[in-house]
């Protein structure tokens, strides 16, 4: 029977190749996203990136190591972003200056690390529940992170506090996630969709009395 190499025979085996570590992650994810987990290999990652198959294991001991830190990084650098554009307001900023900036730098996130961001959308249900559940920890302090920044708006005044603020999150993460669906770029632009998000939050579609009524034309 052949005996199959294992992780630290492979290590030894293969020599380091140009790009290393991060080369193989923009791969990853690229791929992963396109293709989804189960239709990207280890062989494929390796391929694309120029690489010798057994390369790869200079950097990562599997397919899951290299899928976690995928959904890491779409995670917590959208989580840096967002919590960097907060900290840059003055500490009685407004809530709707609070929530269109970080609404903004999420969008920026979202599509600025593109391939690690949709990857995380579109595969977190697809990969073992090994891997799932290591990043648990990462989407749940995510989560958190607006769950605090509701209460903050609320607590100043600025959002109704008979609303249910965590239906409000539920409803936003997955709208602002869901731009990289549609979103093409062109003239709308992300701080616009971004505008729109907060009135949508903090407004709603219903007509305000001051805004009168609106014209055949608007109504189409």
């Amino acid at each position: 029977m052949t005996r199959t190499p294992s992780t630290r025979s492979h290590k030894a085996a293969a020599t380091p190749e140009p790009g290393g570590r991060q080369l193989v992650l923009d791969t990853a994810a690229r791929l992963f996203r396109e293709r989804g987990y189960a239709g990207t290999s280890l062989r494929d990652i390796a391929a694309a990136a120029g690489m010798k198959a057994a390369s790869l294991y200079h950097h990562f001991d599997s397919k899951d190591a290299i899928v976690g830190e995928v959904l890491r990084i779409g995670v917590e650098q959208v989580s840096a972003l967002v919590e960097a554009a907060l900290a840059e307001l003055p500490p009685d900023a407004d809530a709707q200056t609070l929530l269109r900036s970080a609404i903004h730098a999420h969008l920026q996130g979202m599509h600025g690390l593109q391939d690690y961001t949709s990857a995380n959308v579109r595969i977190f249900g697809q990969v073992p529940a090994h891997v799932r559940q290591a990043q648990v920890p990462a989407r749940d302090a995510y989560e958190r992170r607006w769950a605090a920044l509701l209460t903050r708006c609320a607590r100043q005044g600025g959002l109704d506090r008979q609303r249910d603020l965590r239906l409000a999150r539920l409803f936003l993460i997955p709208a602002m996630n869901g731009t990289l669906d549609w979103f093409q770029g062109g003239a709308v632009s992300l701080k616009a969709i971004a505008e729109e998000l907060a009135e949508l939050l903090l407004h709603g579609l219903l007509l305000h009395p001051e805004a009168g009524t609106p014209t055949k034309e608007k109504q189409r």
